[in-house]
Order: C-alpha cells, then structure tokens, then sequence
C-alpha cells in the first residue's frame, strides 16, 4: 500500500535520514530547535540527535552562514534554515561572495556541500516584508542550484539529493505547501537536481509552474480540459539549473506556453522562460507565450489588495483561453474573478489545495 505523507513529514523524515546516515550532517537556524519545528519541518530532532547537531542560532544571519560555509570547506555538510527567505537577505554576502564562488575559485578542489532552506510566498497577510520568493534572484548567481519542491514526494528526494551535492543548494519551500499529501516511499529516495516532471500530458498549450503555482496550473488544467483544450503541465522543480530538454521538446509539440510563476515578472524566471522558447523554438509557437506572475509592485498586506495582486489558477485558465481562440469564454471568467475578489479575502490556502499530490 502507497504510504501518505504531508510536505513538513517529508521534509523532516528526509532531514533525519541524512542525519542517521551521515555523522557530518547537522541542522543549524533559526527556530529550529522550537516547539513548533518550522511547520513541523524539524520536530523532535534535537531531542534524537542532541544540541551538538540540532542548534538554534541568533538572528546574525550573516555570520552564522559564514560559520555554515566554512563548516562544510571543512568537511561537514550543513542544513541551514533561516525560516523566511527576506530574513536571509542579510547573509547574501556570504552566499553570493563565498559559498557560491568558492569551488569555482580553488579550481574544482574545493567544495561547499551547504542546503539553504527558505520559506517562500504569500499567507495570512505577511505583507512586504514576509511575503516574497526571490528564487529568480538566486538562480542569477553562477554556482548556486535552485530547487523548488510542489509534491512531498519532491521534497523529500530534492532534500536528500541537496544533502549529498558537494556544492550549496538553494531550497525554497512555499509555506502554503507544508499541509499538502501525497505519496512518498519510507526508504531514501532521490529526485535529481536539475530534472523537471510532466505532471499532466497535452497537446494544445504547455504550462510551465513552479513551487505553488504547480498547484495552480492542475486546478487550471483541469477546468481547461472541460472547454476541450489539452494543457500539458511541467513542474520545473528546479530552476538552477533548468530542464531546457523537457521544457523544449513540450513547446513544440504544443506550441503555446505558459509560465506560471510565484515571483515578480520583470527580469524573472517567467522572463528566462520565455527567452529560452523564443530563442530555441520561435519557429514552433502558434502564438506569443505568456506570463501569469505578479505584479511589480510590493507584495500587500491587505486582503482587498492582496486578492488582485496574487495570480491563481482563474488567471493561468484565462491566458489559455485567449490563447486557443475562445476570448467568451475567457471574460466569463475574469468576470467571475472580479466578483470573487470582491467578497471574500483569498490570502489563505484553497481547501482543495490538500492532497493528495
């Protein structure tokens, strides 16, 4: 019988078996040692492996991830979490001007096997300073890998494989993901880095997701399927580096692409995407690709803002029915988004948004 497990589950039974296997692996951040085990992500490690290995660390970002850095030069394989990705902003000298540089600098001799674990996107009114994902920022930096698990089953193998990559890796977890299910096998397994997965096959447009907007795309997906268009759905799991193959080889089978994409648009990931499709398969596209991200502007903390700020799978269906000739049925539902958006406040999890994925 398939084994169920939530996202946080995952994560944690990833961490421990790494532990249990590895003495150089240890758990140092922020909260981690806390009741409340960063969504139940770290629960009970301290207690099983002791303080040594399980620390807490004070709120000096950068000199902690330097402390990191130089653990792992030295042999040890750190996982470092600092809850929030805005909260790590302060050690993006150390990341950018060291761990990332540092095998590149000593000529391939030298290694730097560090896991960043960052909770990413919006919820429950976080506001600008809480809200943001940045994974586009990341995987600008030459020498660092961008994983960015949607399923518990890709938590789980992303988190084992970033543990035994002898170079730092960048994991971003969506905090609305950490109460999702799904299927993750009790042994140790591994999703390689730098592999994408088909979630759903089509033929009339791809859409290309990331992180939540994974989520998104399947619910779009699904109601597109009802007006007789195909979607084929690609979670990118990783962005540094990018499946290009994958992505490619969909685009022009299809011909049509949407990103979906839970960061800014401009200068983006949505933004590379595309570039990627327009420069290698131009010849194959029926029409222009889109991005379905945010808008530049500060992530709000208002409901009323936030509910036309955050694109969801009504926006993602939207593009794709301008895109297939039904423009009817497209502003039917944005008519029905603007109604929505109106009455009640959206910034938390949909209730279909469970599991199992």
């Amino acid at each position: 019988m398939p084994r169920q497990l939530k996202f946080h589950e995952a994560i944690l039974e990833a961490t421990d078996q790494k532990m249990a296997q590895d003495p150089n692996v240890y758990l140092m951040g922020l909260g981690v040692p806390d009741p409340k085990g960063i969504f139940g992500t770290t629960s009970g490690l301290e207690k099983k492996y002791g303080p040594g290995r399980v620390m807490d660390m004070p709120t000096s970002e950068n000199a902690m991830t330097g402390i990191g850095i130089g653990s792992a030069i030295l042999g040890m394989r750190p996982i470092m979490s600092h809850q929030r990705v805005d909260f790590f902003l302060l050690a993006l000298d150390q990341l950018i001007n060291n761990a990332a540089k540092w095998n590149y600098m000593f000529g391939g001799q030298m290694k730097v096997p560090l896991v960043i674990r960052l909770i990413i996107g919006r919820g429950w009114g976080q506001g600008p300073q809480h809200s943001q994902s940045l994974h586009s920022f990341f995987a600008h930096i030459p020498g660092l890998k961008v994983v960015m698990p949607s399923t518990p089953y890709d938590a789980k193998g992303l988190l084992i494989s970033a543990i035994e990559d002898d170079n730092p890796v960048v994991f971003l977890e969506h905090r609305w993901l950490h109460n999702t299910f799904g299927d993750v096998p009790q042994e140790m397994i591994r999703v390689p880095i730098g592999k994408a997965k088909i979630v759903r096959q089509g033929t009339d447009v791809t859409i290309a997701a990331t992180s939540h907007m994974v989520l998104e795309a399947l619910k779009a997906s699904k109601w597109l399927e009802k007006d007789g268009i195909s979607a084929e759905l690609i979670d990118l799991r990783t962005i540094r580096p990018l499946d290009k193959e994958t992505l490619l080889t969909s685009v022009k089978k299809t011909g049509r692409l949407i990103v979906a994409d839970p960061d800014w648009k401009t200068v983006g990931t949505s933004s590379e995407i595309l570039a990627i499709a327009t420069e290698e398969a131009f010849s194959y596209l029926k029409s222009a690709p889109v991005r379905v991200a945010y808008p530049d502007r500060h992530t709000p903390t208002s409901w009323a803002l936030a509910n036309h700020f955050y694109p969801t799978a009504k926006h993602i269906a939207i593009e794709a029915l301008k895109m297939m000739g039904k423009p009817t049925h497209a502003q039917s539902l944005i008519e029905e988004l603007l109604k929505q958006c109106t009455e009640e406040p959206l910034d938390v999890p949909d209730k279909e948004f469970t599991g199992p994925f």
